[in-house]
């Protein structure tokens, strides 16, 4: 339930009148009546109803047209046991005879009640009247009426036009219905000529339908009316009025004839419509108004218009009013000797005039009673007595109606009386309002109070607020309103009490909502939705789809915070709200899913503006399916040359319908049309007509000629063919040209049919030809070709290069030099020349010719040199070189033969670490693979690693080529190193091999150093440390302390650096600094000591204590802080000893604090004022503070600060002026403690 739904049910519960519980004596209460004006169906029971409530059982009787009548007298009439509800069976009786006005009373000894006066009227649907209708007969344009008249019954009909097929008169803004079901026509048409012009009337009641006699219009055409200004039809007066009642719905028709058919349009004169209570009916010619106000009287005028001009008419509105209540009497609970007051506030135009009953009787011919006032629409009764209960009646009637009202004056004296049951639980959502019923009965009215948890009162506030029913409401409810809450209710007979619980719970949240999700067809969606919520309340979790159930369909899949939708169709579109609702609270999300897909087909191609070469297609798009069309395809087929082939033609916008569509001659074309959105192409549409284009000479001619030579004595020409689309007609064929380049000659010709191609025999090796083909069919030539040159067949080269020279670079490049050959040794294209070489052997033996393979090179296009890369250095190479063109290569040139110099080695084969001891290590190695020359020896370098990576100082040993192991002594223990190795010729040294390895783990203490040197340098801030360091330790601190001191050292830790800044020494000192570092065995290795001095103040800084003014003013506070301890000694002496131990356990007083034993201090104290007397201090209840004990104390000289002493004894405390004798206020400042101050309060 929404929650301002539940506030209003709420706040209208507190302000509801008080009940008298039924076991308590009370006059009846109507609780149930028929409405004032009942019709009733004769085929049904009449059913009259009259409820009532009170103490003792009420007793019911009836009156019929102001007449009482004995129920039990007739046989038909049944009272219902417990009530005075009537059942009188009509069925086969007269229904008529039980027609009239009733009106119940409900009665006991405290009084009677009475009903409203329910008139019982019988519904009545009579038989249409018989008539003859004449036949209607108008000239075409002009107006018409059809009567309907239907009989009057009750209630009234509902009316309707059909014809003799049961088929509803469609109704237009030519063609409107009257509200008292009359037809009006503005101006008849040809088509209105018809003989079953049927008006029905349907009563409602008795489910009847009566018909009128059918009507025929005849319709001429022989002197038609022509066009005209409006005239109004309805209302036919010049002026009308309209009287409607407050509250009821105010119908203004307005029908106007005219041709052409007029508009018709409201206007209210001097004011505007209401347009939220405002509509518009039977093509504007009603104007509806609802829930009538006296805001609506005045004149509303409508208009009728046209092209040849507008007519209007004004309608006077005056709204009445039946009488309605303001305020209705209240029943009134009284103690004897009170006072009450019955009001009856009624409205109504005209004004009511109120009536006063006692128990049913006019009050002024009921009994004299002194004790009550009559004064209009208000009765006054007082100094009530037991026994004097009654029921008053209010009726205020008019000429449109009358209210009428029950209300009781009972007389009670009862104890209060709780009707809340006791210990409920009361459960509320955080920063909602709570509402705690007391619902009570005590007369006198008892008074109500509430309190929480036992103790705590609660009384009208901000936060809470006590209704007039006792119910107490928590505004804002928090965590901290939980708890019980007892409601007290008193009045002078006694006191009753009631306890109620309060629990206040953390909302419902909804942290991640759904999101809008746009989703293909056939994918799935999911819609995530994480919800917090009270731990002690069960939510439920609900998905809705368009504010309904889900579909029952397994695709919907709910998780406990999500809902999946698999294989998406369209009529999964919507709104989904995820809804998590507990028994306090409910929060909800909703999300859109819009479901995508492929367009549906185009429809409806159609060709238009057809000619020789185009044509211009149009088509009609398919549904977009929520994704918009980008784009057209439009394909076509040639069902001439390639049937049930479809080629792409053209695209189109995706904005555009209708395109222009080029040709081409000689095509049977079929077209269809694609639509593609985001999604996808959608299904080709239906093809469309076939249209056929005529047969032409080609447009075009072959592409791609190309003459190529496949022997040495030969060309061959080839060409794209031209597809049947191209051909433009039947009869295609090729005329191929071609002649030679280099010489003057004519063409040669030949046609080719059904080829793309055409051998030419007998011609000279590689020369160039001019070649053309045309391409022409059986309507003529295509366009002239363009020429192509084209190449006879090639044959292998003649010559070999000459001169062929070597040039060595150095020991793994050479630079190889040659003389072109003649280009018509070639016999073809030349394509390069490939250098062929091979390694024979190393300059240092042991290797045969032959055990290398070949290599080759290429060089591409007419060359005369080119580099050898990659050789081997110290060898002998042997190289050759060739022609090459397309056919092949020629014949080699002679061998070359050349040496390579020496270069430096290969990596060594390997290195290995053997032996590990606790400050050496082993190593070995082997020779390169490839010496690449004679080999002089090895270097080997290494250095420390620590365990954050750093490396430490580099050492390095060379070895002769005969050396290929070694041992490292005077390593550092359990010390990581890292070793580099090469070898080394003449050309220098090679690439490096690495390796790592660990000196073994010492239990003893290290022998080799772990720090190497430490440094020091001055800076601004201080003094910056460097050093370097060997180990693998992590635990690394610098420590210093002053040169010649016995005191401890003191250290910063500096792990992962190896630098720090030591800040804060002290100018012109001198201090020793080391480096220490902790391994695992807890055993600390440490640095040589680093003597550092700071330097002085500079002498450009002023140091002031050496100032003497500085030190005149020093001593000259020094004296006076002397003569201030001087006389508050005496001051103390003079008094006595100061008692604050005896009256710190005299008073007890919990705020006095003791002196501190440790440090001889006062206790210190705090105030949010900071001006309140020193602890230890009385301090009276009105805030002032009293001088009755020693006047010497310390009080008369300390502002409340901290005093205390210093190392050497002497008193450091601020001192102000001694207070004066008077009281002063607790929170009243006081000026600032000072020397000065102190001395002016003893002068």
């Amino acid at each position: 339930m929404d929650y301002r739904v539940v506030l209003l049910i709420l706040l209208s519960h507190v302000t509801s009148a008080f009940e008298v519980p039924l076991d308590l004596p009370q006059p009846p209460t109507i609780t149930l009546q028929s409405p004032k004006d009942y019709i009733f169906d004769p085929r049904e029971h009449i059913i009259i109803h009259c409820e009532a409530k009170g103490n003792p059982q009420p007793s019911f009787r009836w009156a019929r047209n102001g007449t009482d009548f004995d129920v039990k007298s007739d046989s038909k009439i049944v009272m219902n046991p417990g009530s005075g509800t009537l059942d009188i069976d009509i069925i086969g009786g007269k229904a008529e005879a039980y027609e009239g006005t009733y009106q119940c009373t409900a009665e006991n000894e405290h009084g009677k009640a009475l009903t409203n006066k329910i008139v019982i009227r019988q519904s009545r649907s009579p038989l249409w009247p018989k008539e003859r209708n004449e036949a209607m007969v108008r000239q075409k344009g002009a107006p018409l009426v059809l009567r309907c008249q239907p009989p009057a019954g009750l209630p009234p009909p509902v009316i309707f036009w059909m014809d003799n097929n049961f088929q509803r008169l469609q109704l237009d803004e030519r063609v409107s219905q009257a509200l008292n079901g009359d037809l009006y026509f503005s101006n008849v048409l040809p088509e209105d000529a018809r003989d079953d012009y049927i008006c029905y009337a349907r009563f409602p009641h008795t489910q009847t339908i009566q018909q009128k006699q059918p009507i025929s219009v005849v319709v001429l055409d022989n002197n038609p009316q022509g066009e005209r200004r409006p005239r109004i039809l309805l209302p036919s007066e010049p002026t009308s009025t309209k009287m409607v009642l407050k509250g009821v719905l105010l119908q203004l028709e307005c029908i106007a004839e005219g041709l052409p058919t007029p508009d018709v349009s409201w206007q209210k004169v001097g004011g505007e419509l209401p347009n939220n209570r405002m509509a518009l009916h039977n093509f504007g010619k009603i104007l509806q108004i609802s829930d009538v106000s006296e805001s609506d009287a005045g004149d509303y005028r409508c208009t009728a218009k046209n092209k040849l001009g507008l007519v209007h008419h004004v309608i006077k509105v005056a709204v009445k009013a039946a009488p309605f209540w303001i305020s209705a009497p209240k029943n009134l609970i009284l103690a004897p000797n009170e006072t009450g007051i019955l009001t009856c506030r009624v409205n109504g135009s005209p004004k009511p005039k109120i009536s006063w009953f006692v128990n049913g009787v006019p009050i002024e011919n009921a009994a004299a009673d002194r004790s009550r006032k009559v004064d209009e629409d208000t009765v006054i009764i007082s100094n009530v007595q037991i026994g004097s209960s009654a029921v008053y009646q209010c009726n205020a009637s008019n000429e449109f109606g009358y209210v009428m009202a029950n209300a009781f004056v009972s007389v009670l004296a009862e104890p209060p009386k709780m009707l809340t049951p006791p210990n409920q639980v009361y459960q509320v959502i955080t920063n909602r309002p709570a509402f705690l019923d007391c619902s009570s009965f005590g007369s006198p009215i008892p008074t109500i109070s509430w309190f929480k948890d036992g103790r705590i009162s609660i009384e009208n506030g901000d936060q809470y607020v006590i209704h007039e029913n006792g119910t107490l409401e928590i505004m804002v409810a928090q965590v901290l309103n939980t708890g019980k809450y007892t409601c007290v209710a008193t009045n002078n007979l006694g006191m009753r009490e009631n306890s109620v619980n309060l629990e206040v719970k953390e909302p419902t949240r909804i942290l991640e909502q759904p999101k809008y999700k746009v989703v293909q067809r056939g994918m799935s969606a999911r819609f995530d939705c994480k919800v917090k919520h009270d731990k002690s309340l069960i939510p439920i979790m609900t998905w809705l789809k368009d504010r309904g159930e889900l579909p029952d369909d397994e695709r919907f899949e709910v998780d406990s915070d999500s809902l999946t939708i698999k294989n998406v169709v369209e009529g999964d579109e919507g709104t989904y709200t995820c809804m998590m609702k507990t028994s306090l609270d409910q929060d909800s999300a909703s999300a859109v899913l819009t479901v995508v897909g492929k367009p549906d087909p185009p429809t409806d191609l159609e060709l238009t503006d057809q000619a020789e070469r185009s044509v211009q297609l149009t088509w009609t798009p398919g549904d977009e399916n929520n994704s918009p069309i980008l784009s057209f395809l439009v394909q076509y087929e040639d069902s001439l040359h390639h049937k049930g082939l479809w080629v792409n033609l053209t695209e189109v916008d995706g904005s555009k319908t209708t395109t222009q569509l080029e040709l081409s001659p000689y095509v049977y074309y079929s077209f269809r049309v694609l639509a593609r959105n985001n999604v996808g192409y959608s299904e080709p549409s239906n093809p469309s007509s076939q249209y056929r284009t005529n047969p032409a000479a080609p447009d075009e001619n072959p592409s791609n000629v190309q003459g190529v030579g496949t022997k040495p004595d030969n060309m061959v020409i080839s060409w794209m063919p031209l597809t049947g689309y191209q051909a433009n007609g039947p009869g295609l064929k090729y005329k191929v040209h071609w002649k030679r380049r280099d010489m003057d000659e004519s063409w040669s010709s030949q046609n080719v049919v059904d080829k793309s191609q055409l051998v030419v025999d007998g011609t000279p090796t590689y020369v160039p030809y001019e070649i053309k083909v045309q391409a022409l069919n059986d309507y003529g030539n295509g366009p002239d070709p363009e020429i192509a040159i084209g190449y006879s067949g090639e044959d292998v080269p003649l010559s070999a290069p000459e001169k062929v020279q070597v040039r060595v670079q150095d020991g793994t490049l050479a630079e190889v030099h040659w003389k072109p050959v003649n280009a018509s040794s070639v016999r073809g294209q030349l394509q390069g020349y490939k250098v062929t070489y091979q390694k024979l052997r190393g300059l240092l033996g042991g290797e045969e010719e032959g055990q290398q393979r070949e290599k080759v090179i290429v060089f591409s296009g007419d060359q005369s040199h080119g580099q050898i890369p990659d050789l081997q250095p110290f060898s002998i190479y042997r190289l050759s070189i060739k022609v090459l063109n397309n056919k092949g290569e020629g014949p080699s040139s002679s061998n070359q033969t050349f040496e390579t110099p020496e270069g430096v080695p290969g990596p060594p084969s390997f290195l290995n670490v053997i032996s590990p001891g606790l400050d050496s290590l082993s190593l070995e190695w082997g020779p390169p693979v490839n010496n690449n020359g004679r080999l002089t020896g090895y270097t080997l370098r290494y250095q420390p690693v620590n365990q954050s990576a750093e490396q430490g100082f580099v050492h390095e040993l060379n070895f002769f080529a005969n050396e290929t192991a070694t041992t490292l002594d005077h390593l550092n223990t359990s010390m990581l190193y890292k070793f580099y190795l090469s070898a080394r010729t003449i050309k220098g040294s090679g690439p490096t091999i690495t390796e790592e390895a660990f000196t073994a783990m010492d239990t003893a203490p290290t022998v080799g150093p772990a720090f190497g040197a430490v440094n020091a340098s001055l800076a601004e801030e201080g003094v910056m440390i460097s050093w370097e360091y060997f180990g693998h330790h992590k635990n690394v601190a610098v420590q210093y302390t002053l040169e010649n001191s016995k005191e401890d050292w003191t250290k910063e830790w500096v792990n992962g650096t190896h630098s720090h800044m030591i800040k804060g020494l002290k100018p012109g000192m001198s201090y020793k600094v080391r480096v220490v570092a902790t391994d695992e065995a807890e055993r600390m290795h440490s640095s040589k000591e680093v003597p550092v001095t700071v330097p002085a103040v500079p002498n450009r800084q002023v140091d002031i204590a050496t100032q003497g003014w500085f030190i005149g003013l020093m001593c000259a506070i020094a004296l006076l802080i002397l003569v201030l301890l001087i006389v508050c000694f005496i001051k103390r002496n003079k008094g006595g000893k100061y008692p604050v131990k005896e009256k710190e356990d005299a008073h007890q007083d919990p705020e006095i604090q003791p002196m501190k034993e440790d440090d001889g201090t006062f206790g210190e104290y705090s105030d949010m004022e900071d001006h309140k007397p020193l602890k230890g201090s009385r301090t009276p209840s009105n805030g002032t503070v009293r001088r009755d004990e020693s006047d010497d104390s310390l009080v008369d000289y300390g502002e409340g600060g901290d005093g205390q002493f210093n190392e050497d004894g002497s008193f450091i405390g601020q001192y102000s002026g001694k207070k004066e004798k008077d009281t002063h206020e607790g929170n009243e400042s006081s000026e600032a403690p000072s020397p000065v101050n102190a001395m002016n309060s003893f002068v």
